[in-house]
């Protein structure tokens, strides 16, 4: 894709591409009823979202509100099925292939190929050679307050002119900010969410390897690891952070931001990390226990198979596998 969005709108507005948009959104989601029904007619509801959208008289549809509390609380505004479809297909057709390429190169969440455990590989990778560069060394471990909450929407609308100079694309893309009708906030749920998020903080990865020249740094969405050789650098190197945070994307950094000697290690993406090991957090170990011991009790009262409670385990063996575990599935899985 070029480096600005022109005239490409119509291009890429295809009933072929809209259905593909369809085909991701319901992956792995077929079971539910909003979904079955959709798949119904979806010829004929993907040709009214097409004239829909070519006529531009779309209108981004309302949100159901609910509360997930793992890892921690937090509100999801889940939108329309349909309205799921066109933020895919914006993601898919225009934002990825535009914005993912000026990504740093350790910006490792929501895009293809990347995620937490090659997040937190990367951290450890990068402790090893500080470790035989300095010997000792600070690691500033940062979080933003509240992300997705204080995003500013029209600061992202500004971001995101500079590359998009399609005014039919700006159109949609300011029916998808604003359906809640609000200037900060975006709404976790929406898959255009993620990747506004990531294009937002972009600004401040740019910042930190071209103007302050880190060289060892690691963004995963709102949480960030950087590396320097003295307590004083990372001191200076905060402040600056802090002010450009402020100044240009009105974010602030919560109390968790430290900083710390490098013999202590960093807590990142869920993992305890040094340069010789990566242990799991033990807010992760309670959690796994609870899991494996309900998963146990399901099977004893023949509610589950064996083979159906490893589906529910998929995800934390993906997460356990890259950590030293020593004995702990042993200990998870075959003591009482």
């Amino acid at each position: 894709m070029p480096k600005t969005i022109r005239n490409q709108y119509y291009k890429k507005l295809t009933y072929e591409n809209l259905m593909e948009a369809h085909k991701k959104s319901r992956k792995g989601k077929g079971y539910r009823k909003e979904i079955i029904q959709f798949n119904l007619k979806q010829e004929e509801y993907i040709l009214w979202l097409y004239e829909e959208l070519k006529n531009k008289t779309y209108k981004h549809g309302g949100y159901t509100e609910f509360y997930v509390t793992e890892p921690k609380k937090r509100k999801i505004e889940k939108s329309r099925y349909i309205d799921r479809i066109v933020h895919r297909w914006v993601v898919d057709n225009f934002l990825e292939p535009a914005f993912v390429p000026q990504f740093i190169s350790t910006s490792y969440a929501c895009i293809k190929e990347k995620g937490m455990h090659k997040a937190a590989i990367y951290v450890q990778n990068s402790m090893k050679h500080c470790k035989h560069k300095w010997n000792e060394y600070y690691i500033l471990k940062m979080d933003i307050a509240k992300y997705f909450d204080n995003i500013n929407k029209n600061i992202l609308l500004k971001i995101l002119k500079r590359k998009i100079q399609d005014k039919d694309l700006l159109w949609l893309i300011n029916k998808i900010l604003y359906a809640q009708k609000r200037e900060k906030g975006l709404e976790i749920g929406n898959y255009t969410s993620q990747m506004f998020a990531n294009i937002y903080l972009n600004e401040i990865d740019q910042y930190i390897k071209q103007q302050l020249k880190v060289k060892y740094y690691c963004r995963y969405l709102d949480d960030s690891v950087l590396m320097v050789k003295t307590k004083k650098e990372a001191k200076e190197i905060l402040e600056k952070i802090r002010i450009f945070l402020k100044q240009n994307l009105e974010l602030d950094l919560n109390k968790k931001t430290q900083i710390f000697k490098s013999k202590q290690g960093v807590n990142f993406c869920g993992y305890k990390i040094n340069e010789y090991r990566m242990k799991i957090r033990d807010k992760g170990k309670r959690k796994l226990k609870k899991k494996i011991k309900h998963l146990k009790n399901q099977i004893k009262q023949r509610n589950l198979t064996s083979k159906e409670a490893k589906k529910y385990l998929a995800g934390h063996m993906g997460y356990i596998k890259y950590a030293n575990t020593n004995n702990l599935l042993n200990k998870l899985f075959y003591n009482n």
